[in-house]
């Protein structure tokens, strides 16, 4: 029992990954059918968000959402957004032989980012899932075992170098 725990531990560690921790977790995700390639995923955020082009590719606009008052915070720096509305969706982390599917709610952002939706903590718990930034792992329970999910480090550098330069070229004067 000991030597397959400790070989599970090493199937989880990279040999060699340079500047630990500081790329950001981005997986795949099913949202309502339609595969989207760039979901970040989180844990430090309160709140999911979908992307205005995300929603346009989910074939929905702004009459499918529910009417939202809120605002938030920390999108961009120094001002609060303001969501379209709200919209509950179907979203599914699966491999070739694992899935788990949740009802997850998304307050949707009026801009484009580099992602299509964002995770946060609440969607995290429904899942049950751990994310491990070092690693770039997100695991969580299924009805067959655990199932974790691995990020793509190049994958990772390209898109927070694309967040990075969209950050860069926002103007803040307006």
């Amino acid at each position: 029992m000991v030597r397959s725990l400790h070989h599970l531990q090493q199937a989880d560690q990279w040999a060699d990954i340079p500047y630990t921790g500081h790329f950001p977790l981005i997986l795949d995700a099913t949202v309502q059918k339609v595969l989207f390639r760039k979901v970040l995923i989180d844990g430090g955020s309160a709140l999911n968000l979908l992307f205005a082009g995300a929603l346009r590719e989910l074939g929905l606009g702004p009459t499918d959402l529910t009417p939202s008052d809120s605002s938030f915070w920390g999108m961009v720096p120094s001002r609060a957004s303001r969501p379209l509305g709200e919209i509950t969706l179907l979203v599914q982390f699966s491999t070739a032989t694992n899935y788990r599917v949740e009802h997850i709610n998304f307050y949707v952002a009026d801009f484009d980012t580099a992602y299509h939706a964002i995770l946060g903590r609440s969607a995290l718990a429904k899942f049950m899932a751990v994310p491990h930034y070092t690693y770039l792992v997100l695991k969580m329970p299924s009805l067959v075992g655990v199932l974790s999910l691995r990020a793509n480090l190049f994958v990772a550098y390209a898109y927070k170098i694309e967040s990075l330069a969209l950050a860069e070229a926002t103007d803040l004067s307006i």
